[in-house]
């Protein structure tokens, strides 16, 4: 008695320890546990920041950029060379040191494409061999402009192409999330289907060797003949080898299940069938409007047009090159600091730059007709893909709004091929079929049984992808978004 209650204490706690490590998982919790912590989530994380970051960047070159300059000190001891009025050389010895300081800011003028700088600076030189003088060089103020004459202006078609090249990163993510969860219903039906497969393989095990211990009394009896008897030893045989090839495949779909919620490897996954559908019928102008509006492809597609006709501009700009610099301010000197600041005097500085191929065997004229070509090739294929993008997208409209049809004939079917198979199965044993039958009817009940819970995975399949595609949710009808810059900060 001791030693009975002692076995039923250890298997309480080998039960209790098993149910621990088991989960039940519904596709709602799949999709989530997926969203927050599998690998391809974090990629999709790390895609928006990089893309976040060289958004940040580009904002922070429209910003006046403030920078300080400065040499404490430099320290000199040399000869250099130096030429006398009647033509001849000599060397003169220096022995000096400078320190020098510079606070500048710069602005990006995007109406123009050129540059504006304030600057005030401040040198001092000092000797330290001969008479040791010192003096101060001060320049409080000077205005410099910088501005290319007939480029291409970089500013101006940065700020059209990159708040595009943004906005197609977040729908990217966007629509990556609803891939992850493509990705998780996947696993999830793989692991449901293999479940079913296991638990079909067992029910045929058992149901086959019911079968021939009943066929071997009736073999006995001369009821039925040696080849069914063989048949039905046969079927015994198979379906053990299929039960132990379904478990396998049912311990690879959990281990891929598993690794992808990135959960502990010692859990065991229990995948709940969905027995809700979203009850929709989709309207392909509607989801049109939705995926043209909200998807990435479409904001790339005229993220490329805009980098086309922006290379045609840069190429047109190069064939001539004139630049001008022009500069006015304030400068003094003295031996004083304070003095260089009072005696201040104009100081103005105006430079044209001018460059004109003459002769470049058409080099530059080549390249804006490889720019204007380049942008023709990608207007046609921005034309084909676009084309392409409303093709796809009313095929897979259609395939959803048949799925339900789909599955509700799936679903009939199995409850037909289940009774059909149990009753054979009946009709068998009192020796009204032949095990051929009887063998066509549990192929189909399987088939059946595969057949329903694959048309279920393709219902939500389909549904999920329509929803990358449109980032909308018909169920709730309503935007998928999602608060970037919080996003940003967490991670």
């Amino acid at each position: 008695m001791k030693k009975l209650i002692i076995t039923l204490l250890l298997c309480a706690v080998a039960n209790t320890h098993a149910n621990e490590n088991t989960r039940q998982l519904s596709l709602e919790e799949t999709i989530l546990l997926a969203r927050t912590q599998s690998l391809d989530a974090a990629v999709a994380l790390n895609e928006l920041r990089s893309a976040y970051w060289e958004y940040r960047i580009y904002r922070a070159g429209l910003l006046p950029e403030v920078n300080f300059q400065a040499t404490a000190p430099s320290y000199s001891k040399s000869y250099n060379s130096y030429q006398n009025s009647d033509g001849t050389y000599t060397f003169v010895r220096n022995n000096y040191m400078q320190m020098y300081g510079k606070l500048s800011v710069q602005q990006s003028l995007w109406l123009t494409g050129g540059t504006l700088s304030l600057n005030s600076s401040l040198d001092y030189l000092k000797t330290l061999s001969g008479d040791k003088q010192r003096r101060y060089m001060s320049t409080p103020i000077a205005l410099t402009l910088n501005q290319p004459l007939f480029a291409v202006n970089n500013a101006k078609w940065n700020r059209r192409i990159e708040p595009i090249r943004y906005a197609e990163a977040k729908a990217e993510f966007l629509s990556a999330t609803e891939q992850v969860t493509m990705n998780a219903i996947n696993y999830f039906f793989n692991l449901l289907l293999a479940k079913e497969n296991v638990s079909i393989a067992r029910q045929n095990l058992n149901n086959a060797e019911k079968l021939y211990e009943v066929a071997r009394t009736k073999h006995t009896m001369g009821i039925i003949s040696d080849n069914d008897i063989l048949q039905l030893r046969l079927n015994t045989l198979n379906a053990r080898s299929t039960l132990t090839s379904n478990e396998s495949s049912l311990k690879n779909a959990m281990f891929s299940l598993r690794s992808f919620l990135n959960l502990d490897e010692k859990t065991n996954i229990e995948p709940l069938l969905p027995d809700t559908l979203a009850s929709i019928e989709l309207i392909y102008d509607e989801v049109l409007n939705k995926a043209l509006t909200n998807n990435s492809v479409t904001k790339n597609l005229e993220r490329r047009r805009l980098q086309a006709d922006y290379d045609v501009a840069g190429a047109r700009g190069n064939l001539r090159q004139i630049n001008l610099t022009a500069q006015v301010g304030l400068s003094g000197m003295d031996r004083d600091i304070e003095p260089a600041y009072d005696r201040l005097n104009d100081n103005q500085y105006v430079q044209v730059g001018l460059q004109i191929p003459l002769l470049d065997w058409g080099k530059r004229r080549g390249r804006l007709r490889m720019a204007e070509s380049n942008r023709k090739i990608t207007l046609g294929r921005i034309e084909q893909e676009l084309r392409n993008f409303k093709q796809n997208l009313f095929i897979l409209v259609e395939q959803f709004n048949n799925q339900r049809t789909q599955l509700n004939i799936a679903q009939e079917a199995d409850t037909i091929a289940r009774r059909r198979y149990m009753t054979n199965v009946e009709t068998f044993m009192i020796g009204k079929i032949s095990t051929l039958d009887l063998n066509d009817a549990q192929v189909s009940k399987d088939q059946a049984r595969r057949n329903h819970i694959s048309e279920l995975m393709y219902y939500w399949y389909y549904y999920y992808k329509i929803r990358s595609i449109t980032l909308w949710d018909w169920e709730r009808d309503t935007n998928i978004d999602a608060d970037f810059e919080k996003i940003i900060k967490q991670i």
